[in-house]
């Protein structure tokens, strides 16, 4: 290989955190696994699903990468201290962290239950800042740094009516740029994919988006069109762009928001 097309992700250790799907299918995290473990990285699979964090290990061990997988509630700061502690017991460093975990929600402030607000908020929010917290005196420890993706949406910078969602969301920017600053002088990148809409396990096997089970092809064909390319989005898309801002290819970038959206964002309509 070219040493200049090298990504210098050899040998280097991930964790993927909500890195499960559905069967077989391909969810964001699921992909940045994969993909992470193809371009030379050992990979720590983290779901509170063990079974669906299982099916990512298999994947990625059939295309002869190295993985392992661990149950956790990511929401509980034992248990992200524990995801940290078992990628330094397996692997001994660690130097990649992406935050995929998320729900969603469609109503208005009036809408909205008090209960759901604040799920969505602790979901949405509290994994990456408590596996933020534990991971980077890991990296730190290891020696090279590190790099921190983190998972938000197009609906942080063009909301339509995801309200309890887009706010969530919105605050995933704020805590990615802050913990740049915070932590760029020991090394640490920390950046933010914005997703637009992407066929994943999530959206077709239930979308909470719409509040039905699952969706239609007119719904599927509207989502398309929707982008400026016509194509339609999926979670490798989402995926490649966490190997690049993980990869040395990006070194000098930190604080960044990078939208991956095939254009939605400029030509998506309103609410409804």
């Amino acid at each position: 290989m070219n040493d200049s097309l090298d990504l210098g992700l050899k040998e280097k250790v991930a964790i993927i955190a909500g890195a499960g799907a559905k069967g077989d299918g391909i969810g964001n995290g699921r992909a940045a696994a994969i993909l992470l473990a193809e371009a030379g990285a050992k990979v720590v699979v983290a779901d509170k699903d063990q079974e669906l964090a299982e099916r990512t290990v298999q994947m990625i061990s059939e295309r002869n990468g190295h993985a392992v997988s661990v149950a956790a509630d990511l929401t509980k700061a034992k248990d992200c201290e524990k995801v940290v502690e078992y990628a330094l017991n397996h692997y001994g460093r660690l130097d990649v962290l992406d935050n995929n975990i998320g729900i969603a929600s469609n109503l208005s402030v009036v809408e909205e239950s008090e209960e759901y607000w604040e799920r969505v908020m602790e979901i949405n929010l509290k994994p990456m800042f408590l596996m933020s917290k534990y991971a980077i005196p890991a990296m730190i420890s290891s020696g090279d740094g590190g790099s921190i993706v983190n998972i938000s949406s197009i609906s942080a910078t063009r909301p339509k009516g995801l309200t309890t969602y887009s706010t969530s969301k919105g605050a995933v920017l704020s805590l990615t740029q802050a913990m740049a600053v915070d932590h760029g002088g020991e090394g640490i990148r920390v950046n933010c994919i914005l997703p637009g809409p992407v066929y994943t396990p999530m959206v077709y096997a239930s979308s909470s988006y719409l509040n039905q089970e699952g969706m239609s092809s007119e719904q599927r064909s509207q989502r398309q069109n929707a982008s400026l390319l016509q194509i339609e989005g999926e979670g490798w898309d989402i995926g490649k762009a966490v190997v690049y801002l993980s990869s040395n290819w990006a070194r000098y970038i930190t604080g960044h928001l990078m939208v991956v959206d095939g254009g939605c964002s400029l030509s998506a309509r309103a609410r409804g």
